[in-house]
């Protein structure tokens, strides 16, 4: 009978363990959420980007659109086997601001928060750049 439970135990976590990598690959192929603001000097975009950190983003400005891509890592636990990997390690998304938004890369800036989002703020005016990002000190 230990066999039998074994097996079905066994079986069980490979099931999981595949509609998790599933789900995963569904969350890498959505766009990450986002809301933008506006203010009379800036547009505010935040993105949502729970478990990353500062040097696996990439945040790129060019044509009033914003791109974002984040590669995060799970962390290992001792004495913890993965049994549902259900979070997307490679996610991505763009946002375009509003067609007459006369915006400068000049002074953007990219801010990780410790909550788990990512605050882009673009100064109204015109161009195209990289965006460098920090995180925020604990």
């Amino acid at each position: 009978m230990g066999g039998l439970v074994e097996t079905g135990r066994s079986a069980l976590r490979n099931a999981l363990e595949r509609v998790g990598r599933g789900w995963g690959r569904v969350q890498e192929r959505r766009p990450l959420s986002y809301d933008l603001l506006e203010s009379d000097d800036a547009y505010l975009v935040v993105f949502d980007a729970p478990g990353v950190r500062g040097e696996d983003v990439d945040v790129t400005f060019l044509d009033r659109t914003v791109e974002v891509s984040v590669e995060r890592f799970r962390d290992f636990y001792d004495g913890y086997d993965l049994v549902f990997p259900g979070r997307g390690v490679s996610l991505s998304g763009s946002v375009d601001l509003p067609r007459d938004a006369d915006v400068t890369p000049e002074g953007a800036n990219a801010t990780l928060t410790r909550n788990g989002t990512l605050h882009v703020e673009i100064p109204k005016r015109e161009g195209s750049s990289d965006v460098d990002v920090v995180e925020e000190a604990d």
